[in-house]
């Protein structure tokens, strides 16, 4: 029987909604007392701002990896959601872990922004990989690194690799996923494919999981 006091497993976006949630109220607050008793109106008028906005469009992106990846697990696809980087403010959006090994998965809502990868330089100079989304975004991939090094640290000698999973993206006809900078770049479908296909090296899944549900708590 299951203890009726145990706290609910983390859900995928939690801290993208709270944090949405924290920042339009704050921006409602200012806009009431800047306009008094017509503070209402002003409120019903003016438009969410885009800073504002951009963490409920990330909750969205967060929820539907998270339903995917929550479809698959099982004893031996083990997931974590919304986990806090120690002494940090920031968090990692999803960890798996499977008998291949550990995959951090950053989620991303860039709506019909086309996702590329665009390689510079070569002969002459050096040769510099870099992640297009409606734009340079190769700064996403950085960010990425630095995930996956600290979850490397939490499970020395445990494969992992780092995700970038864009919902909502446009793709190229017939594209295939990529790396940047030893990064996998692709869409939801393709993860959950790639994942229940990973071939095993023997991890401990159960060990492995419970080491990193420690050392990256829940949001």
């Amino acid at each position: 029987m299951s203890d009726s006091t145990e706290r609910p497993l983390p859900r995928a976006g939690v801290s993208a909604r709270a944090e949405h949630e924290r920042r339009r109220a704050k921006d409602e607050a200012a806009t009431r007392a800047a306009w008094g008793k017509l503070g209402g109106i002003a409120v019903a008028l003016t438009p969410e701002r885009s800073s504002t906005r951009v963490w409920a469009t990330g909750a969205i992106g967060e929820e539907v990896v998270g339903a995917k990846l929550d479809a698959i697990a099982s004893d031996q696809i083990r997931v974590l959601h919304d986990r806090r980087i120690p002494k940090s403010r920031a968090n990692i959006d999803h960890i798996v872990v499977t008998p291949g090994g550990v995959w951090v998965i950053d989620t991303k809502r860039y709506v019909d922004k086309r996702i590329e990868k665009r390689v510079e330089g070569g002969l002459f100079s050096p040769r510099v990989e870099k992640l297009w989304v409606g734009g340079d975004n190769t700064k996403l991939v950085a960010g990425m690194t630095k995930q996956v090094a600290l979850v490397e640290a939490a499970v020395p000698g445990v494969p992992v690799k780092g995700v970038l999973c864009f919902v909502e993206g446009d793709w190229a006809w017939f594209a295939d996923p990529f790396t940047v900078s030893d990064v996998l770049v692709l869409w939801p479908k393709k993860l959950v494919q790639l994942l229940t296909k990973e071939p095993s090296v023997g991890v401990d899944v159960a060990a492995v999981h419970d080491a990193l549900a420690t050392t990256f708590r829940s949001s």
